[in-house]
């Protein structure tokens, strides 16, 4: 028997050496743990408080949305086993499973979708995602397993963003503020796993739900494993402590190619839904005039960046749509490093060297500003490190602050404390960016923290959200995307191949457009290569 390095993880488990590598697979096993590595910690787990992807990725496994997106991306039913959409487009009847419990045994039923709804809807609930539910004009329940949802106008992302709303147990939380209760660090959901602890600083545990509507997981527990360092986490992973995690693109490249990791390991490279930025924000008077941003988008070498940091694995971002989706506009404005033209464009804005000291100033004030981006995650330190150094060439002085991630989301970029941020979105498969781009989104906690503000894109997006024509909503999406390279609120960078390295005990695992974990809860680990054993 040898000891698990994490010696918290001893209360719940005994780790044994793989035994038995002889006998031959049998078919999926019960039994085992997966330990997920994560740079960040999760702030909380009910969905709709929580802005972070940590949060999302722990609480997406003990929720339930009435739909989802199946493995090639079509909408399936989740908590809903039908539905029918009205003619109009606007009536939804959803017909609810009736062997979905709580996971304290409590049946669900439709009263819990609208009680989910109620609660993102009230003013006082400080979330970013209810702009999607305030579209519904009458929402009830004819009988415990059937929900009739109306709205007002054409709303084209209606049937998907019922798989993001965070049903909630009404028998727990009715009369109950959520942003007060000790629900959000210990959730009670319908989910595929259940919450059994939450240690600080250090993880989150998670073990099956033996009452799964879709049956109970093959793996006992889950553990969610915080280790803020990239590298440190690399580590763990080589004394096999983590079994999966992202990887950086060197470690995907030159790191993980020997016999051991090839023995161990199995890596996985697909395209992420997401793209990564240099956002301003447009409260400084320094970043209100859209020149300064186009001249930071012109010194900035996204190649270089592409190459330096990523090694290739990822492309370069024009906008907030990835290429080969449906609404990516490939025929935007685009701004290839020219140096030459980033100061033609400051020096039309008024910034020039006076005192010769090499940094630009106006009216008195040099050109100096700090991009702050989150703690751990190298290839956003990395890129600030580059574009420091790009701006430093044409009279700018750059500072780089790194922030631990709970800290940087809830102190920082909620309140609106930063100069420049580099930070990353995970987009939607529906194109409706609202929360995102739309002027009224500003408030804290929303997700418009840059304070972006144009009336035509206001109209385009209403525009877009209110058609179900797929070529109509691409004209609207390609007006925006061609506003947006105009405009430069964010400097797009690149937008990155999704890189995860899965020990390779694990079966079960397919790779789909979506991704590899959506159907984790079938994943398993043969008798003969179980690590885990549980306490009696």
């Amino acid at each position: 028997m040898k000891r698990f390095s994490l010696l918290l993880l001893a209360a719940f488990f005994l780790l044994y050496p793989s035994i038995n590598r002889g006998q031959e697979e049998s078919g999926p096993s019960y039994g085992d743990t997966i330990v997920v590595g994560s740079i960040g910690e999760p702030s909380i787990l009910i969905p709709m408080l929580a802005s972070d992807s940590a949060s999302h990725d722990v609480a997406g496994l003990i929720f339930n949305g009435l739909v989802k997106y199946d493995k090639d991306l079509t909408l399936t039913g989740d908590l809903a086993e039908s539905w029918e959409v009205s003619p109009d487009g606007l009536t939804i009847t959803f017909h609810l499973r009736k062997d979905v419990k709580w996971q304290d045994g409590v049946p669900f039923t439709a009263e819990d979708v609208i009680f989910g709804y109620k609660t993102i809807i009230d003013p006082r609930t400080p979330t970013a995602y209810k702009e999607d539910y305030l579209q519904v004009k009458e929402i009830h329940a004819p009988d415990p397993y059937t929900l009739v949802v109306k709205y007002e106008k054409p709303f084209a992302p209606a049937l998907a963003s019922w798989g993001n709303l965070p049903v909630l147990p009404k028998h727990l939380l009715e009369g109950k503020d959520i942003t007060q209760t000790d629900f959000g660090r210990h959730p009670i959901g319908t989910g595929p796993f259940k919450f059994v602890e939450w240690i600080p600083g250090d993880m989150v545990v998670l073990e099956a739900n033996p009452g799964y509507f879709e049956g109970r997981p093959y793996l006992d527990r889950y553990i969610y494993k915080v280790i803020p360092d990239q590298a440190t986490m690399f580590l763990e992973a080589k004394a096999l402590n983590i079994d999966l995690m992202g990887l950086t693109p060197i470690q995907y490249t030159r790191q993980t190619n020997d016999a051991f990791f090839k023995k161990y390991f199995k890596k996985y490279r697909f395209p992420a839904f997401a793209y990564t930025y240099l956002g301003f924000n447009l409260r400084d008077p320094r970043f209100k005039d859209r020149r300064v941003r186009q001249a930071i988008a012109y010194a900035i070498d996204k190649k270089e960046i592409l190459q330096g940091v990523l090694f290739g694995l990822g492309s370069i971002a024009t906008g907030p749509y990835v290429p080969n989706t449906w609404p990516y506009n490939p025929n935007v404005k685009r701004y290839p490093y020219n140096p030459e033209k980033a100061r033609q464009l400051l020096k039309e804005a008024g910034w020039e060297d006076t005192d010769g000291d090499g940094i630009l100033d106006k009216d008195g004030r040099p050109f100096e500003f700090t991009i702050l981006t989150n703690q751990g995650n190298s290839l956003r330190i990395k890129t600030a490190t580059i574009i420091q150094w790009r701006l430093a060439k044409i009279g700018i002085r750059v500072k780089i602050r790194t922030v631990e991630w709970a800290t940087f989301i809830n102190e920082f970029v909620d309140k609106r404390r930063f100069e420049a941020i580099i930070l990353g979105w995970s987009i939607g498969l529906d194109p409706d960016q609202y929360d995102i781009w739309h002027s009224s989104k500003t408030g804290e906690k929303e997700f418009n923290f840059i304070g972006y503000s144009n009336p035509e894109v206001d109209e385009l997006l209403e525009k877009g959200r209110r058609t179900f024509d797929i070529e109509e909503r691409k004209k609207y999406y390609y007006r925006i995307q061609e506003i947006l390279a105009e405009d430069q609120p964010y400097v797009f960078l690149y937008v990155p191949d999704a890189l995860v390295m899965v020990s390779s005990r694990f079966r079960g695992i397919e790779p789909a457009p979506i991704g590899i974990t959506y159907n984790i809860h079938k994943w398993y680990v043969p008798k003969r290569l179980q690590r885990y054993v549980p306490i009696p």
